[in-house]
């Protein structure tokens, strides 16, 4: 075997690794996008139709996470800590999973009402998922690493930003919802919409790590 071959066998595949978390942060960020466009739209029918829509989103998260951990053990060298490839791809996929798990809440419990939390929710996870993208498409060279480390500041920013709103949620929930039914259900979905943040931050965390171990 010559030596360029011998070379070429061995360069890591980057673009496919870096290809595949660019591919998963846009669909994060669409799904965000589409759920607080499904929030905001008035008309019932359309809302459950744009929330009912992700459930293709989620899909296509599987498919692009399956494919991330396929090129990982056909891959013997990588663009970073193999640990830490399968950990973002494992917390990507939670973002997606939650984003849905919320859209389907509504959808099955036949939330109708949408109230300024959940409005509220769709923003910051809007934000979460925008400052997230921006962080995975900066790893693709890490020539500006301030860019990545504002992003994943930005994004714990939000994860704060919804663990208050979730306990401001919570405190008029059980002060003011008499019917228990309806409590559970807000209750429910109001705790997945902030897991959604938490999933963000779990992600921006291996990238800052990431980023320390490789700048």
């Amino acid at each position: 075997m010559g030596l360029n071959s011998f070379v070429k066998l061995f360069t890591p595949k980057d673009r496919v690794f870096y290809s595949l978390f660019e591919e998963v942060a846009d669909n994060l960020y669409d799904m965000s996008k589409i759920f607080r466009d499904a929030i905001n739209e008035a008309d019932e029918q359309k809302r459950v139709q744009l929330l009912s829509s992700l459930e293709a989103f989620e899909h296509k998260n599987d498919e692009a996470t399956h494919r991330l951990f396929l090129e990982l053990g056909q891959n013997f060298i990588t663009p970073f800590d193999r640990e830490d490839i399968h950990y973002l791809a494992t917390t990507l996929d939670d973002v997606a999973d939650y984003i849905w798990a919320s859209s389907k809440s509504i959808l099955n419990y036949n939330i109708a009402e949408i109230n300024d939390t959940m409005r509220e929710f769709s923003e910051v996870i809007v934000s979460s998922t925008g400052s997230l993208r921006v962080a995975l498409k900066g790893l693709r060279n890490m020539k500006d690493l301030k860019s990545i480390t504002d992003a994943c500041v930005k994004v714990n920013y939000f994860e704060n930003q919804a663990d208050e709103l979730l306990d401001r949620a919570l405190k008029h929930l059980f002060l003011h919802e008499t019917n228990a039914i309806e409590l559970i259900k807000l209750k429910e979905l109001y705790q997945d919409l902030e897991i959604v943040t938490d999933k963000c931050e779990d992600s921006a965390n291996v990238i800052e790590s990431i980023i320390v171990k490789y700048s």
